[in-house]
């Protein structure tokens, strides 16, 4: 299983990737493994402001539909629109071509709540 360290994480199975005050949003290896194989990914949401725990979106597998939860309060800025036509990188490649969406932070103290690489990895027994 495939855990970056330079990925920060939440409980409910997100990677996020902070620079500056963009942080781009996808969900684990551990998940799109827990998933299975995903055939759609639905992001209603964009040029929204959310707060953080507020779904933006959803990602559906062949036997199951998962709700996304924004890591993070602020405006989501983009959807990874390759999604729509190629819902699979976010099982082939969960941490690259696979990101969801992009987040304008509008609370930088709440990076502080996000799981590091070591947190993670025990949340998920690897």
């Amino acid at each position: 299983m495939n855990i970056p360290s330079d990925l920060k994480y939440t409980k409910d199975h997100e990677w996020v990737k902070v620079d500056g005050d963009i942080a781009t949003v996808g969900i684990t290896d551990f998940a799109q493994g827990e998933l299975g194989d995903i055939v759609y990914v639905e992001v209603e949401t964009l040029d929204e402001t959310l707060d953080k725990d507020e779904v933006f979106g959803s990602v559906e597998a062949v036997k199951t539909v998962s709700d996304l939860f924004l890591p993070l309060s602020g405006e989501i800025i983009a959807f990874n629109e390759s999604l729509e036509d190629e819902p699979e990188k976010v099982n082939s490649d969960p941490y690259g071509e696979g990101w969801i969406i992009k987040i304008k932070i509008s609370d930088a103290s709440e990076m502080e709540d996000l799981m590091a690489d070591t947190d993670y990895k025990e949340l998920v027994g690897a």
